[in-house]
């Protein structure tokens, strides 16, 4: 790691250690030089070593006290004001303080301390500027303050003042700019939350959109499986030429299940073992009423009108899809002998799909009719994602109705 890297960290770490450190370091180097020069007794020298040091030492909790620090370093400087030397070695530490409140301290703080830093810059410059260069009067007291005690007063009162006033600047500077890096480094935490929470939406659409497809898949072969395997069974006995021709269907039926079952397990996998195989449309209805038909149900299909637009990506999918659930169910729910009805409407608005059957007691038997089922709640998904409508129930006088409507893609 870098070094200064390395610094920064435990500085971080140990706040009260380092800041605390430099302040000694600083104290012992400054502190004694000017108080050698300026004591005029032992006295002198001890007070002034003590007015040091509480100015030096609040700076050890400037970090995480930034107010109690500045509150007893102003105590400490306005001691020096009125009772010690003009100039003391610790002195730089008032600048440095109003410099740590504009960085860390609330913004009343900030400025109090900027207005008290002002204030103490006036005090000091009239005290070093009214007691050397003063006239007296008949009693030898100060009156009045000469034109050079003057000239000395406006100038380290700007000079001070300009010091605070810089360093207050340059920490309110900091402290914009370390507010601005938070609010970066917020609002990039808050990104990483979206864009996981989208990726877990996503990743949840998807293993819904897998299901429907497996039950779709599963459900549709497994019926025309199960359907020519009890036909085979009875008329096998008769012709055995129909067993083997169910047989053949049953595995025509089983691979093209299978290669749809790989298909969509390697989407799981991954999209580099993935099988991109082309997706049913319209143009395989006739291949997948056919395959239905040999299981002994009797199927019509009506085709009307053209169509004046085309269906969104997928939409033809979504049509082949109502076609194979509604099929699927019939098999499975309305009994032996059973007649369906395929209409299919081209509208101005889009594709209208009707599919009837006339089986005995289907709304009894078809416990998703109200949508709780997997089939035709995935159904309706499909649909409606498309901005599609679907109705699904018992018809008037017996059987079941599937209506489908898929509009044209928006242009």
């Amino acid at each position: 790691m870098n070094p200064l890297r390395a610094m920064d960290q435990f500085s971080a770490r140990h706040p009260v250690l380092v800041d605390g450190c430099v302040a000694g370091l600083l104290w012992l180097v400054l502190g004694p030089v000017f108080t050698l020069g300026y004591a005029g007794s032992a006295l002198d020298a001890a007070w002034m070593l003590v007015l040091s040091l509480a100015q030096a030492l609040p700076w050890a909790v400037r970090r995480v006290r930034p107010v109690a620090s500045a509150s007893i370093t102003v105590g400490a400087f306005l001691l020096q004001l009125f009772t010690g030397p003009p100039l003391i070695g610790t002195i730089f530490f008032a600048p440095l303080t109003v410099h740590n409140l504009a960085v860390r301290a609330p913004r009343w703080a900030s400025r109090l301390g900027l207005i008290v830093a002002l204030g103490g810059a006036v005090a000091y410059g009239f005290r070093f500027g009214y007691v050397p260069f003063s006239t007296t009067g008949f009693d030898g007291v100060p009156t009045v303050m000469s034109p050079g005690g003057l000239l000395a007063f406006i100038i380290v009162t700007l000079l001070c003042g300009a010091v605070v006033t810089a360093a207050w600047a340059f920490g309110d500077l900091a402290r914009t700019r370390r507010l601005a890096l938070q609010q970066t480094a917020d609002r990039a935490r808050q990104l990483e939350i979206e864009a996981a929470q989208e990726r877990e939406l996503a990743a949840a659409d998807e293993r819904n959109h897998i299901a429907r497809e497996m039950h779709d898949i599963v459900a549709h072969s497994l019926q025309v499986i199960i359907s020519q395997a009890d036909g085979g069974r009875y008329a096998g006995a008769a012709n055995p030429q129909v067993a083997v021709d169910t047989l053949e269907t049953i595995g025509t039926a089983s691979r093209d299940a299978l290669a749809e079952m790989r298909r969509l397990l390697g989407v799981l996998r991954g999209p580099e073992q993935a099988e991109h195989r082309p997706q049913p449309t319209l143009a395989d209805l006739p291949e997948l009423i056919e395959t239905v038909r040999l299981t002994g149900m009797s199927i019509d299909v009506a085709s009307e009108g053209e169509a004046r637009g085309a269906l969104a990506a997928g939409g033809e999918l979504v049509a082949y899809r109502v076609v194979q659930e509604a099929l699927t169910n019939a098999a499975r729910h309305a009994g032996p002998r059973t007649q369906v009805q395929v209409e299919i409407t081209w509208t101005a608005q889009g594709i209208h799909l009707r599919i009837d059957d006339d089986g005995r007691g289907a709304a009894a038997q078809r416990g998703d009719t109200t949508g709780a089922g997997q089939g035709l709640l995935g159904m309706r998904e499909r649909v409606g994602l498309y901005g599609g409508e679907v109705s699904a129930g018992p018809r008037p006088g017996g059987g079941f109705r599937v209506d489908a409507t898929i509009p044209y893609q928006e242009t």
